[in-house]
């Protein structure tokens, strides 16, 4: 029996790695624990398996059963073969590894940060380009208008009568033959933007509480420096490169928990405070004074613009020139003023450097968010009112433009900052020494651009694309200025709660801010009479009203009638989720605490 039962499951293994694909079968083999004699059997039984299936397949007609085992063969190969592409894509894995044994946690979560940006403007441009710019692409005209080159830093003329823009788009249904199906633009349009930011809203959600649960409420009870000497080591490493980047990262990985368990608390005396408290305050005041001299100037800057492009309607050079002047001043603006801020940092003297890159994103994100909100209500307010004839346009050529030069100076501040800075360190002024690389800035500039990306996806669908250029260049250029340009952090620390920072600032207010534009842009503004898929509409949202007014019509869309007037415009509805969402995080913050405390029992008795 015992013979018997062992050749069945033999033969029912063999069966199994037939139906595998070859890189599948191969992993398989390679992990099953016997010996190198065995492994060729179990391959050579499987060759012959596949190899007698086959003449069996091609001698006789194939009925259900077998097309259905076909089927699942071929899905599972072509689910193998994706997942063996994702793996090739995965090419900053190693990258990620290196910096992280190099230069600590602190710099790691940049660069992972702008990994998942990228991957999240993959996205955005995948939903956009499938559900709006594809089916424009059946109606669209030919462009007449001539390519200069010109337009690719201005975003004007060529472009100006492409999908690149909200006025390009059509308002009519799109229906390739007289009776085929049809395709009604106003409501993919206005759908698959609102429907996009509803699923941003709640991966943000779900990434911040994946990150909070993972650094703030559940962080491992076994994380102290013996259970790294002792138990992290990954004996599967065979080859030399990875055992010594393995041996950096653990060291590192040790070198920031010593750091936290060693640090110093100082004893100031009442003077030092009060010394301490006036150069706080007066650094304070000097980066808000610099932040609203900085918004001033742009608001001022942008009506004179607006002036310019719209009663001169010139398209000659020095017109196309000076529409880089805004964007130009409010890059400078944002890639001169956070060294300024970096520099009241080093003035200030904080106790650990964690404090001061906080201290230094709370500062800069007040500059940068008081940018784009000055430029957000230059946008609805003047130039939504203006005389011209396709405000959305002009509103996406402006954010175009912001993205394309808030992208070279990102650039431009790697050379500057940290490649010529290394080179005054090294041979000018010796006692500089390398730079460190600046998280708060870095972190800052990527919110800034995403954004800028996020208000202009309603007036450029594409935009997403012009950012996923733009990110994977930025990843390779920071991370070769990283390794060339600056050393790793003078003093050691863990951030582990940066990560959670960082989706924290990029949800608010950065991602609420941006919902209340599109908000006010859908609900409140007037569309453009002439371009665009909501032309001669009182606004955009009147087109969801229209298509309600029609499905009360049929019997077959009473549903869609019914949860339209009684959840989405119902404001008791809202309260009704805002009092369960309160109830929910109090009973979660209840359990947390409750975890937290049985967590710090746990640990005394392990250390007694």
């Amino acid at each position: 029996i015992w013979i018997f039962h062992g050749f069945y499951a033999e033969e029912k293994l063999v069966g199994n790695l037939a139906s595998m694909s070859t890189s599948e079968r191969i992993k398989a083999i390679q992990k099953m624990p016997r010996t190198m004699k065995q492994k060729r059997e179990i391959r050579n039984k499987v060759l012959k398996e596949i190899t007698e299936e086959s003449r069996h397949h091609s001698s006789q007609l194939l009925c259900c059963p077998q097309c259905l085992q076909r089927t699942v063969v071929s899905f599972r190969r072509f689910g193998n073969s994706l997942s063996e592409c994702f793996h090739l894509l995965q090419l900053t894995h190693k990258t990620l590894k290196i910096i992280g044994a190099s230069f600590g946690t602190s710099v790691l979560s940049y660069f992972i940060f702008l990994k998942w940006l990228l991957a999240f403007n993959i996205f955005s441009f995948v939903i956009n380009f499938s559900f709006i710019t594809v089916p424009q692409f059946v109606a669209a005209e030919p462009n007449n208008l001539t390519f200069t080159g010109l337009e690719l830093f201005t975003g004007a003329g060529y472009f100006q009568e492409t999908v690149l823009y909200y006025g390009f788009y059509s308002n009519a249904t799109i229906s390739k033959t007289e009776n085929g199906p049809s395709y009604n633009m106003q409501l993919a349009y206005i759908f698959t933007v609102v429907i996009y930011f509803v699923i941003c809203f709640f991966i943000l959600l779900f990434s911040m509480a994946k990150s909070f649960c993972r650094n703030f409420i559940n962080p491992q009870m076994f994380s102290g420096t013996a259970s790294k000497l002792l138990c992290v080591w990954d004996f599967n490493i065979t080859n030399e490169k990875a055992v010594k980047l393995k041996q950096k990262n653990i060291s590192m990985q040790i070198k920031e928990d010593l750091a936290e368990v060693n640090q110093e608390v100082l004893n100031f005396s009442a003077t030092e405070r009060v010394v301490r408290i006036i150069i706080h305050l007066v650094c304070w005041v000097a980066s808000l004074g610099t932040a609203i001299a900085a918004c001033a100037g742009v608001y001022f800057l942008s009506i004179n613009n607006l002036k310019v492009f719209v009663k001169e309607h010139k398209n000659d050079f020095k017109s196309q020139a000076a529409m880089l002047v805004l964007p130009i001043v409010a890059s400078l603006l944002n890639a001169f003023i956070p060294f300024f801020y970096s520099w009241l940092g080093h003035l200030e003297r904080f106790q650990t450097p964690g404090y001061q890159i906080y201290v230094t994103i709370t500062r800069n994100t007040i500059l940068k968010i008081s940018i784009i909100g000055i430029l957000c209500y230059y946008w609805l307010n003047i130039v939504a009112a203006s005389e011209s004839q396709c405000w959305e346009t002009l509103v996406g050529q402006d954010i175009y433009r912001l993205v394309l030069v808030d992208f070279i100076f990102c650039l431009l501040g790697s050379f500057f900052g940290e490649f010529l800075r290394r080179i005054i360190g090294t041979t000018i002024c010796v006692n500089l020494g390398l730079p460190e690389f600046d998280i708060g800035r870095n972190v800052l500039d990527l919110i800034y651009a995403q954004t800028l990306t996020w208000i202009g996806i309603l007036f450029s669908p594409l935009l997403p694309g012009i950012q996923i250029i733009s990110f994977s260049i930025v990843f390779y250029v920071k991370k070769v200025s990283l390794m060339m340009n600056c050393q790793p952090p003078r003093k050691v620390w863990r951030t582990a709660q940066m990560a959670t920072s960082f989706m924290l600032l990029l949800f608010f207010p950065s991602f609420l801010g941006v919902l209340s534009v599109i908000g006010v842009t859908i609900w409140r503004l007037k569309p453009s009479e002439e371009c665009g898929p909501f032309r001669g509409l009182s606004s955009m949202y009147d087109v969801v009203s229209e298509w309600i007014k029609i499905l009360e019509n049929y019997t077959a869309s009473k549903w869609v009638v019914w949860i339209y007037y009684n959840l989405i415009t119902s404001e008791f509805f809202f309260f009704i989720l805002s009092v369960i969402a309160l109830i929910i995080t109090y009973l979660y913050w209840q359990i947390t605490e409750g975890r937290k405390t049985v967590t710090k029992f746990l640990k005394k008795q392990i250390i007694n």
